[in-house]
């Protein structure tokens, strides 16, 4: 086994390392895009209510969103190798509880355990191929991972609505067993363990704010899903400033301790912080519009799941062919027209699917709404992610994008959780076409103006020469098309010369 860093892409050894990294991220793209599609089956086989949905999806996206910074600094600290490995096998095993819950209890706590492999593999992937791979090298690898892993993405929610016409729901989840049992032999034989220089043990990891963190998260989105059923009452109203408690426990735990998970210095940045609020407006939106719009593709316009699947194509086809482009102009003209012209347009497209009702032409009235917010998210998502790694030095260029990445899953957890009490969705409103068309409507405006206040806060305090370097954007960006979160740089990722590796 050739040993880190000097693995060339072209040799078999830098296939096999190239095809475990993107089977393990492709895993977690594919989560990402398909369940949503299965929410309306998983519903009527389960008896479950719009509560349970919103659980399946905010399960998985509060662990994963409260841990991604742990996971990531796990890897540099044990292993990239190891924790990602076991990010694979705990992903996997979760998937397959998922696939065999016996009812929507089961299925909600495996989702939770779902997000913390999540947690584990999803920053080790891309870290693998940056640590391992000879320099001249890892643009091409990282560029490779990116376009692969997108096409996964982009083909997830087809997958998922053929699975559950076909096969049933619960084979949304198996499809991750096989997956896993072909990435794990391969990455424990062909790819060298690395770590971050210097780094040994367990000691010093912020467990304490990690725990924190999630526990805030949680009390606040069982409120905000319990609100529309229980409405004001004590099991409503506890949870809620429980949460918000915990809230400020954590910031204040963040700020003595003396290696924080989440450092409150860094967003004395002016710059960092002014994209990270752009990014949370546009990533509760983009949250809110994926889990709704395929309901209501499903429940009122009548789509099968196979279809609504296929019709959310145009969105991640875009983004994976533009991104590039888009990353170049923003590179040229700085971030922030992007940053302000692509929200408006997303918050068009998103008006637009007000027009989808029963019997709605896909050409007519579905198409055009996707093709504009397809179009606002490739304008937008590769000069976002250059903007933030951009705001901050180079050696915090992997904090940077870990806290943006958290930031934007964590928006969309709440906007889950949040957008259908604000649209006065009742707990059976999905049983009902007339109900849920009507809420949908509500919750697009609400949609809308999300992305209006994060185009307005983007062209108010975002500096147009943030971008001086002349070089395109990201590797990562490259072909970035996942619609759940913006790219994720693992930062500096050179293996210590003197890691005597497993």
């Amino acid at each position: 086994m050739d040993e880190p860093g000097g693995i060339r892409l072209a040799s078999p050894q830098g296939r096999r390392v190239l095809t475990t990294a993107v089977l393990g991220s492709g895993m977690a793209m594919l989560d990402s895009t398909v369940v949503n599609v299965a929410l309306p089956r998983i519903g009527a086989d389960l008896n479950a209510d719009l509560a349970v949905l919103q659980w399946t999806v905010t399960a998985y996206m509060l662990t994963l969103s409260s841990l991604i910074l742990l996971g990531g600094a796990l890897g540099d600290r044990l292993g990239r190798r190891k924790i990602f490995v076991i990010g694979v096998v705990w992903f996997a095993a979760a998937s397959l509880v998922c696939g065999l819950a016996p009812n929507a209890g089961v299925l909600v706590a495996a989702r939770a355990l779902q997000g913390v492999g999540g947690a584990l593999l999803t920053p080790g992937s891309l870290a693998l191929i940056q640590a391992v791979f000879h320099p001249d090298d890892r643009a091409r690898a990282v560029g490779a991972w990116s376009g692969l892993g997108g096409v996964a993405a982009a083909i997830g929610p087809f997958i998922g609505g053929w699975l559950v016409d076909g096969a049933g729901w619960r084979w949304v989840f198996f499809l991750n067993v096989p997956l896993a049992a072909v990435c794990v032999p391969v990455a424990l034989r062909h790819v060298p363990e690395t770590r971050e220089r210097g780094a040994r043990g367990v000691r010093g990891f912020d467990v304490p704010g990690a725990v924190l963190g999630a526990l805030a998260l949680a009390g606040v989105t069982y409120a905000l899903i319990a609100a529309p059923g229980k409405g004001v009452a004590p099991g409503v109203i506890g949870p809620a400033v429980a949460g918000v408690l915990l809230g400020v426990a954590f910031v204040r735990a963040e700020r003595r301790r003396a290696d924080p998970m989440l450092p409150p210095k860094i967003f004395a940045v002016r710059q960092f912080t002014a994209v990270n609020a752009v990014t949370v407006c546009v990533y509760a939106a983009f949250g809110g519009f994926f889990f709704l719009t395929v309901l209501q593709l499903q429940v009122v316009a009548g789509y099968s799941a196979l279809q609504a699947g296929t019709a959310l194509l145009p969105t991640t086809v875009l983004m994976l062919l533009l991104s590039a482009r888009s990353g170049e102009l923003g590179q040229r003209i700085g971030p922030r027209i992007p940053l302000t012209a692509g929200p408006v347009l997303c918050a068009a497209g998103m008006l637009l699917m007000t027009r989808v009702g029963p019997g709605a032409s896909y050409l007519a009235d579905v198409l055009p709404a996707l093709v504009v917010l397809g179009v606002g998210m490739v304008t937008l998502v590769a000069p976002l992610t250059a903007t933030v790694l951009a705001s901050v030095d180079v050696d915090r260029a992997g904090l940077a994008s870990g806290i943006n990445n958290a930031a934007a899953r964590a928006a969309s957890l709440v906007a889950v959780a949040a957008l259908p009490l604000l649209a006065g969705m009742g707990p059976e409103a999905y049983r009902s076409s007339a109900d849920f068309s009507a809420s949908f409507r509500r919750a697009m405006l609400l949609c809308a103006l999300v992305l209006l206040l994060g185009a307005l806060t983007a062209w108010l305090t975002v500096r147009g020469d943030i971008l001086r370097t002349p070089e395109p954007c990201h590797a990562e960006c490259t072909y970035h098309c996942g619609v759940s979160s913006p790219p994720l740089d693992p930062g500096d990722t050179t293996p210590d010369p003197e890691d005597p590796g497993p």
